[in-house]
């Protein structure tokens, strides 16, 4: 097996790291602290192919695979963890969901323009008292001859007051019924449909997280994805592959996050020589250098089984699991290698620390993965 990036995920890489040393690294924390959604920064990654990575050429997209795709996340997560989830949320929500069960008239109309960042997309399954017990959501569709009504909110949307395109799974059955819901397309600007209240949050500010609001909002049928009462198994098969790109972002996050300690530690001097000669330290470097190197290779097993068509539930939970998990702890330790200086907004270890704890909880809390893990080998 060769472990080593092949000539695709070296020259993608590259190119990543090039473009957000001037394109996000100067502005980090002017996003951050102002709770800015760049859109202008998503046009320029959409026109790198950035913003279609699974989607085929003859679409729109890059046409590349998930070992890229997660090379893409890590790399921009590495600078600014807020920028890889919106390109997450995109790519691997609701773009994939598109793509993976749109006809063909459907995947023609949206697909091209999300490719290219022209359309920025949001997806819609979270709301209020419904987070992961997502089968008993209040949000209702009813169809009226060719049409369908919703009415509803969904909550915790990233990209919802931003997006133009957002694909949602509504209630069309019997509560709590795993085949009582469906999956719908819905454009901004469509009668009964507008953001709520954008949230103010810990981390990741720089992702724009807000309500989805559906008021007596009028669909046409042939924005339905798939078949009535087929959207929570749509949604179950999508997050088996966004669970991926969480681990991906949780990734980058541990790998920036420890990147900025080891460099601090070799430079920060106490009692005459650098912290780093301190067993202490060392040791925390090594803890996280292998937790690290174990997150990448879960992370890519489960690329790899997605590659080929083979069944990612398990292991895309322990890849996202573990990573999520691993990225909260190599950012807790840097901020502490950092000592006073990890607590402060001059270095960037306080955002990393800040940013992880976002990956434990969405798309699946760590206790949700653990329930699928369990579930799935007690079989």
């Amino acid at each position: 097996m060769n472990f080593d990036y092949n000539e695709s995920q070296s020259m993608i890489a590259q190119s990543i790291r090039d473009f957000a040393e001037i394109n996000l690294r100067p502005f980090i924390m002017e996003w951050d602290e102002a709770q800015t959604f760049p859109i202008p920064l998503f046009k320029k990654l959409g026109e790198m192919g950035f913003m279609g990575v699974l989607v085929p050429e003859e679409l729109g997209g890059s046409g590349l695979g998930y070992h890229e795709y997660i090379t893409i996340i890590e790399e921009i997560s590495k600078v600014d963890p807020s920028i890889g989830l919106s390109v997450a949320a995109h790519n691997s929500l609701c773009t994939n969901h598109i793509l993976t069960f749109g006809n063909e008239e459907q995947k023609k109309k949206w697909i091209p323009k999300l490719a290219s960042a022209e359309h920025i997309g949001a997806w819609g399954l979270t709301e209020h008292n419904t987070g992961s017990d997502a089968g008993r959501m209040n949000t209702t569709a009813f169809k009226e001859g060719d049409s369908w009504i919703l009415n509803g909110t969904k909550n915790f949307i990233t990209h919802a007051i931003s997006g133009d395109v957002a694909v949602v799974i509504v209630r069309t059955g019997e509560k709590g019924d795993s085949k009582g819901m469906t999956a719908f397309v819905i454009e901004k600007g469509t009668p009964g449909f507008t953001s709520g209240k954008k949230e103010n949050k810990l981390g990741m500010r720089a992702s724009e997280t807000a309500e989805l609001i559906f008021d007596t909002c009028r669909i046409p049928d042939a924005n339905r994805l798939g078949e009535v009462g087929q959207g929570f198994v749509q949604a179950m098969k999508i997050l088996d592959g966004g669970r991926i790109s969480i681990g991906a972002l949780s990734l980058g996050i541990a790998k920036g996050a420890y990147e900025a300690a080891l460099k601090y530690s070799k430079e920060r001097h106490q009692f005459g020589q650098p912290i780093s000669s301190f067993q202490g330290i060392s040791f925390k470097l090594a803890d996280m250098a292998t937790e690290i190197e174990a997150s990448e290779l879960l992370l890519h097993k489960a690329a790899f089984l997605k590659e080929q068509h083979r069944s990612v539930t398990t292991l895309g939970a322990m890849a996202k699991m573990y990573s999520s998990e691993v990225c909260v702890k190599v950012a807790n330790e840097a901020v502490q290698i950092h000592g006073g200086y990890g607590y402060t907004k001059d270095y960037p270890v306080e955002k990393f620390y800040r940013d992880s704890k976002l990956c434990t909880i969405g798309e699946g809390t760590t206790e949700i993965q653990k329930v699928v893990i369990a579930r799935n080998i007690l079989k």
